[in-house]
C-alpha cells in the first residue's frame, strides 16, 4: 500500500534536521542529573506550549505526556524518550559542551529527546491524515532507581495506550546500523550497599579486633561463588563489586568497610536464586569473623522483555522503508544494559530497539565515559525509524 502518511513525515523531518541538532546541542550543553530535570522539563513544556496538542506533566518528577490526536478514534501509541543527564564531568572540547559542572549527556539522552520533540512537532502538523492517538512519553530520571518510568505509569501514562516504542542510540554500533531483538532483551538490575562492622585496633595486636577488610575480603571472592556455582549453567547472571571502602592507615585495623555492589540476570526467576544466595554469603562471613553486616538491597529494573510480535512487524516495516542513511537492520541479541523502559514493557506489548551513532571516525566512546560522543548523523534516523513505526502501526 502507498503510505502517504509515511512520505509527508519524511519530508517534514528532513525539512527539520536541523532543527533536531539545535534542540539537540542545547540540551547537551545544559544537563540536569535524575530527579533534577526541572529546566529542562521547562524548555521540553514551552516547545510544546502553542502546538495543536495535550499536554501534562506526570509522575512524581518532572514526567511529560504529550497527546497527538488524529483525526478520528483509534488505538493510541506510545513513544518514550528520556531526557536525565548523568554526574559525569565532560572531558569532549565541543562548543556545546556542559556548562554545569560534573554533570553530562554522557548516554545519549539529548539526542533521543531532540528528535522525539521534532517528530512530535511533524505528527502534529500531519494529525489529519491518521486516526488515533500518539502518545508522547517524555521521561526524566531513567539513570537512577527507582527510576521515573515507574511512577509515571501510576500516574496513568499507559492509561488507554495499546502499546510503547522506545529507541536508544548506542555508540558501540556503527551509524548507519539499527539493531532489534525480540522477547527478552536487555538485562535485569540489581544494586546492593553492604557494610561490614568489626572492631578496630592496633595492626600489632590482631587478637584484640575483629578486622572488617578481612571480612570485606573475603566476601568480594566468596560472592563470585553465587554466578559459578549457585546458578544453573545455562542461566545469565553476573554480580560485580564496584566499590570497596576500606581506606585506612599502616598500623590500624579497620572497624567497618562499605561495599557497593551490581546483579545482572536475562530471567527474572534468577533474580531471587542470587538475592537469597548473596544474603547466605554474607551470613557466613558475619559467622566467620565474628563481625556484623548492614545490607541494602535494592531490587530494581526488571528484565526488558520485547513484544516478539511487535517486535517483527517493526523489523518488518523498517525494512521495507529502505530509510536513507540505514546500512543494516539485524538482531541485537541479547544486550547487556539495564533500562527503566522494562517497566512499561511488563505493563503492555512493547518494542525498544537501538540506533547506532558511533563517530564518523570509528572512534570508541562508550556510554557514561567522560568523552562519550554521539554521531549526530543518527538522530534523523532515530526520528525516522520511529516516524516509520508511527506511519505504518495507523494504517496496517
Amino acid at each position: 500500500m502507498d503510505n502517504e502518511f509515511q512520505k509527508a513525515l519524511m519530508k517534514k523531518l528532513d525539512e527539520h534536521e536541523d532543527e533536531i541538532i539545535k534542540i539537540r546541542r542545547y540540551l547537551h550543553a545544559h544537563p540536569e542529573t535524575s530527579f533534577h530535570e526541572k529546566n529542562t522539563a521547562r524548555y521540553i513544556k514551552e516547545f510544546y506550549r502553542h502546538l495543536a496538542c495535550d499536554l501534562q506533566d506526570c509522575g512524581d518528577g518532572y514526567g511529560i505526556l504529550v497527546d497527538i490526536h488524529g483525526s478520528h478514534p483509534g488505538k493510541c501509541l506510545a513513544l518514550r524518550a528520556d531526557f536525565d543527564a548523568l554526574a559525569i564531568q565532560e572531558e569532549n572540547d565541543l562548543p556545546f559542551k556542559s556548562q554545569n559542572p560534573g554533570v553530562m549527556h554522557a548516554c545519549g539522552h539529548d539526542g533521543h529527546t531532540a528528535y522525539m520533540m521534532v517528530l512530535a512537532k511533524c505528527l502534529i502538523e500531519l494529525k489529519d491524515m491518521f486516526s488515533g492517538t500518539v502518545r508522547i512519553i517524555h521521561q526524566p530520571a531513567e539513570e537512577v532507581s527507582p527510576g521515573g518510568a515507574l511512577s509515571m505509569i501510576q500516574d496513568g501514562a499507559l492509561n488507554g495506550v495499546d502499546n510503547v516504542v522506545g529507541i536508544h542510540v548506542m555508540s558501540t554500533m556503527p551509524t548507519g546500523t539499527i539493531q532489534l531483538h525480540p522477547g527478552p532483551t536487555q538485562t535485569g538490575r540489581a544494586n546492593f550497599d553492604l557494610t561490614f562492622i568489626g572492631k578496630g585496633g592496633h595492626a600489632s595486636m590482631p587478637q584484640l579486633s575483629r578486622d572488617a577488610i578481612v571480612a570485606g575480603s573475603y566476601f568480594v571472592t566468596t560472592v563470585q561463588t553465587v554466578v559459578s556455582r549457585r546458578l544453573n549453567p545455562f542461566d545469565v547472571g553476573s554480580v560485580t563489586i564496584g566499590s570497596f571502602d576500606g581506606a585506612g592507615s599502616y598500623n590500624a585495623i579497620k572497624e567497618s568497610v562499605k561495599l557497593k555492589g551490581d546483579v545482572r540476570i536475562m530471567d527474572e526467576k534468577v533474580r531471587g536464586i542470587i538475592k537469597s544466595s548473596i544474603q547466605k554469603v554474607i551470613k557466613g562471613i558475619d559467622d566467620s569473623f565474628d563481625v556484623r553486616s548492614e545490607l541494602k538491597y535494592d531490587d530494581n529494573y526488571p528484565v526488558l522483555d520485547n513484544s516478539r510480535s511487535l517486535t517483527t512487524q517493526i523489523e518488518k516495516w523498517l525494512k521495507e522503508a529502505n530509510l536513507p542513511r540505514v546500512t543494516a537492520i539485524k538482531d541485537s541479541g541479547f544486550v547487556n544494559a539495564s533500562e527503566d523502559f522494562s517497566y512499561f514493557a511488563q505493563v503492555v506489548p512493547s518494542c525498544f530497539f537501538y540506533v547506532g551513532c558511533q563517530p564518523a571516525d570509528g572512534g570508541n566512546y562508550p556510554h557514561h565515559s567522560p568523552e562519550f560522543m554521539l554521531n549526530e548523523d543518527s538522530l534523523l534516523i532515530c526520528a525516522k525509524a520511529m516516524g516509520t513505526v508511527v506511519t505504518n502501526y495507523f494504517v496496517s
